[in-house]
């Protein structure tokens, strides 16, 4: 996109609401540019200009609040925007969010970590760590999510086939190879104790051991309990496209009270596997994700912004 192009569209972004297509269909490199080019034309951020387009009483630029926080998603830099969605999550109203946090902690490599504890604690002035080890308690996902900060503070960057394996044994050892619930203690041991990639080969490891995947070992007894929240876990790390489809299903359904996780999984996919998550959701669902999308009771702008960014990584072509 010229440099032309971002000036035109700032000047539209500036004075209309219409541009959440043309901005919703760039990358994100090129959004970051956008925004700063609009800053150099009109010495605001973007953000602060999407963010009061919220409370504005002219119908013809007002914009809802959803769709403002998934535009706000692509004008910031990675790091930022995780770091914001994780203090969204800590401060819901209605609860933790731990699903979203899940999705930075387990999404997430370990260098990109430690930038959206920086970003966080240089925005909000407070420490991501601490802000999860001050949540609820008792609470089965902030034992997970304590366990995943440490595992990106302590791992290698190696995969080791032996240690997979070992772990493999130890988790069905410590699950359905015993009588009785999960032995949650050994499990957090070993999650913070290795990467993502490294627990990813232990369930590939323990499926060619055992001869399913770990995740059917885990019961859901206990609805709201360690070993339900785990298996959201385990499913998380194993396919992530799949765990995505099926977020985004829910939460074009009405089915979540989480509407933004739309926005914030597209946003964060979309340069990864969202022709994929799109693709396992059309398998899965019998429609396409941008027609859920538009069937949905979302805000219309909303809904325009991520039909957008469904069309960017839409490569089905047949019944157009």
């Amino acid at each position: 996109m010229s440099p032309q192009n971002h000036e035109a569209l700032c000047v539209e972004i500036h004075e209309t609401n219409h541009f959440m297509e043309g901005l919703a269909s760039r990358t994100q490199l090129e959004c970051r540019k956008i925004g700063e080019k609009y800053k150099e034309m009109y010495g605001e951020e973007l953000v602060h200009l999407l963010e009061n387009r919220t409370r504005s009483h002219k119908d013809e630029t007002r914009i809802s609040g959803e769709a403002c926080a998934g535009l706000c998603m692509l004008v910031v830099n990675p790091h930022e925007r995780d770091a914001i969605t994780a203090k969204e999550a800590l401060d819901q109203q209605s609860g933790v969010n731990y699903k979203a946090l899940i999705e930075v902690f387990v999404g997430r490599k370990s260098s990109h970590i430690v930038l959206i504890q920086q970003a966080y604690q240089k925005k909000f002035k407070r420490q991501l760590d601490h802000d999860i080890i001050s949540i609820e308690p008792s609470h089965p996902y902030k034992r997970i999510l304590m366990a995943l900060a440490a595992s990106h503070k302590s791992h290698h960057a190696d995969v080791s086939q032996h240690i997979a394996k070992c772990d493999a044994q130890r988790l069905y050892q410590t699950g359905e190879g015993r009588l009785g619930a999960l032995d949650e203690a050994v499990v957090l041991e070993i999650l913070s104790k290795r990467s993502i990639a490294q627990f990813k080969l232990a369930f590939s490891s323990y499926k060619k051991i055992y001869g399913h995947d770990y995740a059917k070992s885990l019961k859901n007894e206990n609805p709201g309990g360690f070993e339900d929240a785990f298996k959201e876990v385990v499913s998380h790390i194993c396919n992530p496209s799949k765990y995505y489809a099926k977020a985004l299903y829910a939460s074009t359904q009405g089915t979540s009270m989480d509407t933004r996780a739309l926005a914030r999984v597209m946003v964060s996919r979309a340069e990864i596997d969202l022709d994929q998550i799109q693709s396992i959701f059309k398998q899965k669902y019998g429609m396409k994700l941008k027609d859920a999308i538009s069937e949905s009771t979302l805000a219309e702008d909303y809904k325009v912004f991520l039909i957008a960014l469904a069309n960017k990584t839409d490569t089905d072509t047949s019944c157009k």
